[in-house]
């Protein structure tokens, strides 16, 4: 029997359908009827309108949100500008939920979306109980000690929702719900992962995400946010650990990939110097600058400790062998992101700091004239 052309353009449709990446959404909105619902997609840090439906005499509604393979998106309903339901939802999901127009919700049909409401109204609580004592505390006049009193009643909060969140994240490190509770904050610019040591669970929760959703841009995003606060946790270690010494340390690998450190620098005065390979003015002070100086005082104990801030490790590696710069050249090919930067509140290059008798100096050296007479000077 032969199909019509019709019949197999209709199943090639239906085909089309089934496979497309999507998820479907269907609200109820009680006492919501022939009302607006807001649809918004969670980008990363911000939400995002995705659109406007409309719920039917019976306050329902459908929705189709695209979804790409791998990469589950968090989605929110808002009635104005109230949230009435969050929902975590991955390709072919058909989830369902029944909310008020406060905020009350229930929800069906995915799991990660019942532990994103468990993880919210948690939270919720939390901000509620700390809102609650400030606002008690306000209410009178308060002595140091009733101050020193509400202080150790939000600690003990903060603690107690500390300790539950780390045990949420742990028992869930391969559910995308685990994200937004290693970013919740108690206050802005307050995170309430705020631990150094926090590195090792964000790292260890990214990485067996990374298992399930290597694509996905909220893992990525925390991938980031884990290395940025394992380089601020191998700082702090660095700093705790290291030798008594009057300046901040400092050990990056040099041109043969060897670590040296700031610290292992046996001279009377020390240049650390911050620059570029990639610019031409910064090479060419290397030469016609720095070259004369470093040859005329080395030999009564002048040393040259200068940090590569490139992140072509193979072009600045080139042109310290090109200008055959005969003081300690190192580079971690970070560019900006070396740590070195922050350590000296290095704004710009390049920039430079002098080292004498193994303390930071507090002299104004502001030109090239200036550290000559210091050496001079000095040594």
């Amino acid at each position: 029997m032969k199909l019509s052309k019709s019949v197999l353009c209709a199943a090639a449709a239906l085909a089309a359908v089934s496979c497309a990446k999507t998820a479907k959404i269907q609200g109820t909105v009680a006492e919501a009827p022939q009302s607006d619902v807001i649809i918004k997609l969670l980008d990363v840090n911000t939400y995002k309108v995705l659109d406007t439906v409309k719920t039917d005499a019976s306050g329902r509604f459908s929705y189709n949100v695209e979804v790409a393979e791998g990469q589950p998106e968090f989605i929110y309903a808002f009635y104005g500008d109230t949230k009435i339901a969050s929902l975590v939802v991955e390709t072919g999901d058909k989830v369902a939920f029944e909310a008020d127009t406060l905020g009350t919700y229930k929800v069906t049909g995915s799991e990660e979306s019942l532990k994103l409401q468990e993880v919210e109204k948690n939270y919720s609580e939390f901000i509620g109980r700390v809102a609650g004592i400030l606002s008690a505390a306000a209410e009178g006049d308060m002595t140091a000690e009733d101050m020193a009193g509400v202080n150790r009643t939000i600690s003990k909060e903060y603690i107690s929702y500390y300790r539950k969140a780390v045990a949420y994240v742990i028992s869930n490190p391969k559910s995308i719900t685990s994200v937004p509770v290693l970013f919740q904050t108690v206050d802005t610019g307050f995170p309430v992962f705020n631990q150094p040591t926090d590195a090792v669970t964000f790292r260890a929760i990214c990485d067996s995400l990374k298992t399930v959703y290597p694509a996905s841009k909220y893992v990525k995003a925390l991938d980031k946010e884990a290395e940025r606060r394992e380089q601020a946790l191998s700082l702090n270690i660095k700093l705790a650990t290291q030798e008594q010494v009057n300046f901040p340390d400092i050990a990056l690998p040099d041109v043969n990939g060897q670590k040296v450190s700031l610290s292992s620098v046996d001279s009377k005065v020390i240049l650390l110097y911050f620059w570029t390979a990639s610019d031409a003015a910064h090479k060419m002070f290397n030469v016609d600058t720095l070259l004369p100086l470093y040859e005329q005082y080395h030999s009564k104990g002048f040393e040259i400790y200068s940090v590569a801030i490139d992140t072509d490790k193979a072009t600045w590696a080139a042109s310290v062998k090109n200008q055959k710069l005969p003081w300690i050249n190192v580079c971690d090919g970070r560019g900006t992101a070396c740590p070195a930067l922050a350590l000296y509140n290095v704004t710009g290059i390049p920039t430079s700091f002098v080292i004498c008798d193994g303390a930071l100096t507090t002299e104004k050296i502001g030109t090239i004239e200036g550290l000559r007479a210091y050496l001079q000077k000095n040594l």
